[in-house]
């Protein structure tokens, strides 16, 4: 069993008035896996909070980063569209940095570098950090210098005495992960020169909570963003978003690029901020509604499952973190959905956490000739569904997100 804390006061702000709206019960870490279902699979509160003085939305306790991310399954290069991804990103994060210098691209959370690819193709020196040493060793493999470490003060500092400032800084789908986010995105403004560009990617809470994607709620996500919040932190260490674009990637992301310097924000921050006051985002209300409408999910994928189990047999593609959430709200065991496949080779062979379904290769799942697919995996349908027909596969599809699940022919 690892140290789980209660938080008594915001992530951000340190405001101490905060407010419980939903609450998913005991659940296993999401990337717990485990090598046999007999072996311990401890279970920790999962709940979501709102800060009334800042409106962050957080998760209630706080696991220790070391717990969570000191080994890790996720594999980026194991996406399709990332890698597609990748080359667009790289274009539009050059094309909003002015005076470039090839001093160095830093990625934090680099992963197994599939990010930092392009600028080096582009002749870019680069450099990655990530916590995982499984991941960050695949990555020095591929010949993306990658430093095994988490980020914080104590890492940029050494970073400015070995290298110096970077004017190319990213961190793509990070900061919700770590546990200080305060030390977090002041050691980002360290790094960065004067006249240098951030860009930042969050999965963007007013998707979450417009198209009710509870189930990115885990314990690697300490909280969830919207735009007002992120200027909020981002500000208090002398960043200013100047600019956002969407990101393809987790089902609703966007990327903010920051500067040192206040400038006039782009027709799309002002979009941003213009929607947030029209849809409510940043108001409590709307996640108690949050609340009630994850419940009633709940009833009606279970209805749909238990119909499609009526024609044979349901697998599942993709063992997500993400899914992990949804499989243990929604109790769903080996007995509405037997096996689940996934390309990753970590996790094949393994169970997913606290609901215990054997995870399998593709080709095995197709083997056993499923009437259904759930597409746990969500995000990465169209790419899914295309793998699975180009395998053979004819039957139906279950897509559990955006509310409400659509079954596809």
């Amino acid at each position: 069993m690892f140290v789980i804390t209660k938080v008594d006061e915001c992530r951000i702000c340190e405001s101490k008035d905060l407010s419980l709206f939903l609450d998913f019960g005991q659940q296993p870490f999401a990337n717990a896996l485990l090598n046999s279902p007999t072996d311990p699979d401890p279970n920790y509160p999962l709940a979501l909070i709102f800060c009334n003085t800042c409106s962050l939305v957080q998760l209630a306790h706080r696991p220790g980063q070391e717990d969570l991310f000191s080994t890790y399954l996720w594999v980026t290069g194991t996406s399709k569209k990332i890698h597609e991804f990748s080359q667009v990103f790289c274009e539009a994060l050059l094309s909003r940095t002015s005076k470039l210098q090839k001093n160095y691209v830093l990625e934090i959370a680099s992963n197994d570098g599939t990010l930092l690819k392009p600028f080096k193709k582009r002749g870019y020196e680069v450099l990655g950090i990530d916590p995982a040493k499984n991941i960050a060793e695949m990555a020095n493999k591929a010949g993306i210098p990658t430093q095994a470490s988490f980020w914080g003060k104590e890492t940029a500092q050494k970073f400015l005495n070995d290298r110096g400032k970077s004017n190319v800084v990213f961190a793509r789908n990070v900061l919700p992960h770590v546990s200080n986010q305060r030390d977090f995105v002041e050691s980002l403004s360290l790094v960065l020169t004067d006249d240098g560009v951030l860009a930042i990617e969050v999965h963007y809470a007013g998707v979450i909570l417009r198209e009710l994607h509870y189930d990115s709620v885990y314990h690697e996500h300490h909280c969830y963003f919207s735009l007002k919040t992120l200027e909020f932190l981002l500000n208090k260490y002398g960043l200013y978003i100047f600019d956002i674009m969407e990101s393809p990637i987790s089902g609703g992301s966007i990327i903010a690029y920051a500067r040192k310097q206040k400038s006039v924000p782009s027709d799309a921050v002002k979009k941003y901020r213009e929607m947030e006051k029209k849809e409510c985002i940043n108001s409590l209300l709307s996640w108690q509604g949050f609340s009630e409408r994850c419940k009633k999910h709940r009833e009606n994928l279970l209805s749909i499952l238990r119909e499609l189990n009526r024609g044979g047999m349901i697998a599942g593609y993709g063992a997500s973190a993400r899914s992990s959430t949804m499989l243990n709200y929604c109790r769903i065991k080996s007995n509405l959905l037997p096996i689940i496949a996934d390309k990753n080779p970590l996790k094949q062979g393994k169970y997913t956490a606290g609901t215990h379904i054997p995870i399998i290769t593709l080709e095995k799942m197709i083997v056993q000739k499923p009437v259904a697919v759930f597409i746990l995996s969500w995000n990465f349908k169209d790419e899914i569904i295309e793998e699975l027909r180009a395998n053979r596969f004819s039957g139906k599809f279950l897509i559990p997100f955006p509310d409400p699940p659509q079954i596809y022919s």
